[in-house]
């Protein structure tokens, strides 16, 4: 069984790892972490004028590398949190809004199901800013399993 886990570092989605590798153990599974980054773009300052074109492209590198390297540090504490369960799985940087890439991600590449924590906010909040499990559950024809 191909089993996908989006993972933001969070308490819930180390319990939607948790509850993947189980399946997986069970299974003879196999697991791919994803993260989806979507930098975002700031001015850092500087000290000396540039061209608008130079601007834009440093306050791109600069987000995305930024960007890269949290989201990096995250898949590599979500490998190791998935070997002290007994998995060895492979992590992946997507690049986009979480809600859409995640799901594009999953039925592109063939998995069979898709893990996803939840945090559990009011319904207040889910109007407002949405919910990226929900979204990701929206979006995708494959079976997807919510943790809490």
């Amino acid at each position: 069984m191909k089993l996908l886990v989006a993972v933001d570092g969070s308490e819930e989605s180390n319990r939607a790892l948790a509850y993947a590798a189980e399946i997986a153990n069970a299974t003879d599974g196999s697991i791919t972490l994803i993260h989806a980054i979507e930098p975002d773009i700031h001015d850092m300052g500087g000290g000396e004028p540039i061209s608008e074109s130079d601007r834009r492209d440093r306050l791109v590198v600069d987000s995305l590398d930024s960007a890269e390297k949290h989201g990096r540090a995250i898949i590599d504490e979500a490998v190791e949190f998935a070997a002290e369960r007994g998995q060895t799985v492979s992590g992946e940087l997507l690049y986009g809004q979480p809600a859409k890439t995640i799901p594009e991600y999953a039925e592109e590449s063939g998995f069979e199901t898709l893990y996803v924590g939840h945090r559990g906010r009011s319904e207040r909040a889910i109007e407002f800013m949405g919910s990226v499990a929900r979204n990701v559950v929206e979006r995708t024809t494959i079976p997807v399993t919510v943790v809490r």
